[in-house]
C-alpha cells in the first residue's frame, strides 16, 4: 500500500469509482496530474477526495503516486493546463516509456520542458501546447469545438468520451475557470442571465428534468445555439423551450437557467 495522505494521477486517465470494485460505477476521471486527498484504502483500493472539484469516489491504488503534502498545496494553487491538443506526448525518464497526455491535463511549472512530481521526472519531446486560460472571448469556441463528435460517456472527461458536465469542466478549466463537477453543481455557480436573448458565447446553459432537477448543461455559442455532449459532443439551436435536436427533429432538454462566469 502507498503511504500518503496525498496522492497524484501519473497515468493518462483513470476512473474514479462509487464503490471499491471493478464492477462499480464509473463517476468521473482524473487525468494526469490531477491530485487528490487520500481519505481511506484498503488492500487495492483508495478512497479520494480531488483537489480540483472536491469530487470523492475510488481508485485503484496501482494508478497513482504519492505524494506530500507541500507538494499537493503547491500542484494544487500552482499548475499548468495543458491546452487543446488531441494529445501530448511526455517521457518518463527513468524508464523512457513514452504518456499520452489528454487536454486539460495538470502539470507543474517546468524548466526546460521538464518537470517532476513525487520521485518521478518527467520530460516533454517538443514545447507542449498550454491553455490560455487568460483569452476566454478569443479561446472558447476553437476550445469547445475541439471535442465536436466526441462521443458521450457518463463519468467522461476526455475526447474518448465524455459527459456533458465533464465535457464544460474541461473547456472551462482550459479557459482559467473552475467548475465543479456534476451539472446541478455547475448551476450554483456563476451569475444568472435573465433571458436567452441576452446570452453570449461562453454562458452555461442548464436543463432540468421533470421532476425539476438540473440533468444537462451546454456551452452557449451565442442566443440561438448550443454545444453540448448528448450522444456525442455537437452544435445544435436553442430556443425558449429548450435545446431542440437536429438528429431527432425535436426538443430534447427544457431549459432552466442560464449562467455566466466572464
Amino acid at each position: 500500500m502507498i503511504d500518503s495522505q496525498f496522492g497524484i494521477c501519473h497515468l493518462s486517465l483513470v476512473p474514479i469509482r462509487a464503490e471499491a470494485s471493478d464492477k462499480s460505477e464509473i463517476l468521473s476521471f482524473l487525468l494526469f496530474g490531477d491530485c487528490f486527498e487520500v481519505l481511506e484504502q484498503t488492500d487495492k483500493w483508495v478512497l479520494i477526495m480531488t483537489s480540483f472539484d472536491k469530487y470523492a469516489g475510488w481508485i485503484d491504488i496501482k494508478q497513482y503516486a504519492g505524494i506530500s503534502a507541500q507538494q499537493f498545496e503547491e500542484h494544487s494553487e500552482r499548475s499548468l493546463t495543458l491546452g487543446p491538443a488531441i494529445y501530448q506526448p511526455l517521457v518518463k525518464m527513468d524508464t523512457g516509456e513514452l504518456l499520452y497526455l489528454l487536454a486539460g491535463s495538470s502539470i507543474p511549472f517546468m524548466t526546460e520542458n521538464s518537470f517532476s512530481f513525487g520521485a518521478n521526472e518527467y520530460k516533454f519531446p517538443a514545447q507542449p501546447l498550454l491553455a490560455a486560460g487568460a483569452n476566454f472571448a478569443e479561446n472558447l469556441v476553437p476550445y469547445a469545438r475541439m471535442f465536436l463528435h466526441a462521443p458521450y460517456l457518463w463519468g467522461g472527461r476526455s475526447l474518448f468520451g465524455i459527459d456533458c458536465s465533464g465535457f464544460t469542466q474541461v473547456v472551462f478549466k482550459m479557459l482559467g475557470i473552475k467548475l465543479r463537477r456534476d451539472a446541478w453543481q455547475q448551476a450554483e455557480q456563476g451569475t444568472l442571465v435573465n433571458f436567452l436573448q441576452e446570452a453570449k458565447a461562453g454562458d452555461l446553459a442548464f436543463f432540468d428534468n421533470d421532476e425539476g432537477r438540473i440533468v444537462h448543461v451546454g456551452i452557449m455559442l451565442g442566443e440561438q445555439q448550443i454545444i453540448h455532449a448528448s450522444g456525442r459532443v455537437k452544435i445544435d439551436p436553442i430556443d425558449d423551450q429548450g435545446i431542440y435536436s437536429t438528429d431527432l427533429k425535436r426538443h430534447t432538454h427544457k431549459l432552466r437557467i442560464i449562467k455566466r462566469f466572464v
